[in-house]
């Protein structure tokens, strides 16, 4: 088992092309000239990605409000995300990221240990990234409940 680089505040965020819930591809560099919010979870429909994605959903007008986009990233098919955005009304993108390739470009693909197995997966992380494409903050493995409290206190929304 290997754990994937972790990027660091000041680097250039990896660009990307995921398929959203509806099958369009989204690209981060797309979106530069606006701060966005990159959080990878590792399945829809578990407790702690609902909680975090319906946090997040929430919370929407602030961080919007303060000019962040906000992306979630799992390894879900897009029909699961689909059905994920739908259930839980969802209304930021959803990409799915079905080889994990892109999470193991952002670092955020290793070692996790559940009821005892020990298996490579996916790390719930966030990243903040600028206007211009650079990580400006970089969190692994962070919990689902308070999370995006917390990191609407450090961002000031």
């Amino acid at each position: 088992m290997t754990t994937a680089e972790r990027l660091e505040a000041g680097q250039p965020a990896p660009d990307f092309a995921l398929p959203d819930a509806e099958g369009r591809v989204r690209r981060l560099s797309d979106l530069r000239g606006t701060p966005v919010i990159v959080y990878f979870y590792p399945a829809a429909f578990t407790p702690g990605c609902t909680t975090e994605a319906c946090d997040f959903r929430d919370n929407l007008a602030s961080f919007q409000g303060s000019g962040y986009a906000v992306l979630g990233i799992s390894p879900d098919p897009v029909a699961k995300l689909a059905e994920f955005a739908a259930a839980e009304q969802l209304s930021f993108p959803l990409l799915s990221d079905e080889d994990a390739a892109t999470a193991k470009a952002w670092g955020a693909w290793g070692p996790k240990t559940i009821n005892g197995n020990t298996f490579d997966g996916l790390l719930r992380s966030t990243f903040v990234i600028d206007a211009e494409g650079r990580v400006q903050s970089a969190e692994y493995e962070v919990s689902a409940e308070g999370h995006v409290v917390r990191l609407r206190e450090a961002l000031g929304v």
